[in-house]
């Protein structure tokens, strides 16, 4: 996969805002793109407005490259489980952030695994599960009058050779750079830090990302 132009996508989940947002992006870089959901009716028509393709999971996945899971983190589990076979021998980009919501805003969730992208990775043994797009906002990717995305997308995994995909993957959206942040087994605090950056955008009434300085 050393062509990164040519690489297809499948977005699971891509009926949400994060999923159509990224898929809007990749398909602007010149990506072939596939919407996918449980439902297939709501995948087409979530394509439809994008002037993508979509279809059930499974369909979408079969026929991409790369996998990107932005589902709720409430279904995540099961969704891989059925998914497990189709999945087998590819790069899964795992974007869930297990969180909870009070009167006090978003907080960190336990995954028993440690983070979404370890629970992937114990589901999906025959797959490389690497971990990014975590602090992306879905306002921004959706707006047709931002142009580029000004933040640094934190990418973990234990394959070399995939984080570098990924890290490659978010340098097609304009604005955006992908930064190695360590393996997967320190997804936990990447995912968890989601929960302040909606704190400092309730606060501001912002849409703020992160940068990393002196790299």
């Amino acid at each position: 996969m050393t062509d990164i132009a040519g690489l297809s996508i499948a977005i699971l989940g891509g009926t949400g805002d994060q999923g159509k947002g990224l898929a809007r992006r990749f398909a602007a870089a010149g990506h072939q793109v596939l919407i996918g959901s449980r439902s297939a009716d709501r995948a087409v028509a979530a394509a439809d407005e994008l002037g993508v393709g979509g279809g059930e999971n499974a369909w979408v996945a079969a026929r991409a490259d790369v996998v990107i899971v932005a589902v709720p983190y409430e279904g995540h589990r099961e969704i891989l489980e059925a998914l497990k076979d189709v999945l087998a021998g590819k790069i899964v980009v795992d974007c869930v952030n297990p969180l909870g919501f009070d009167k006090q805003g978003a907080f960190p969730l336990e995954v028993p695994e440690g983070s979404a992208a370890q629970q992937a990775a114990a589901v999906l043994p025959d797959s490389t599960v690497v971990a990014a797009f975590h602090h992306v906002s879905a306002v921004l990717l959706l707006d047709p009058e931002v142009g580029e995305m000004d933040l640094d997308v934190l990418v973990l995994g234990d394959d070399r050779q995939a984080t570098d995909l990924v890290q490659a993957l978010a340098a097609r959206i304009p604005g955006m750079r992908g930064v190695y942040a360590g393996r997967l087994r320190n997804a936990r605090q990447i995912e968890a830090l989601t929960a302040n950056l909606i704190s400092i955008n309730r606060r501001y009434k912002a849409h703020a990302g992160f940068r990393v300085t002196d790299v």
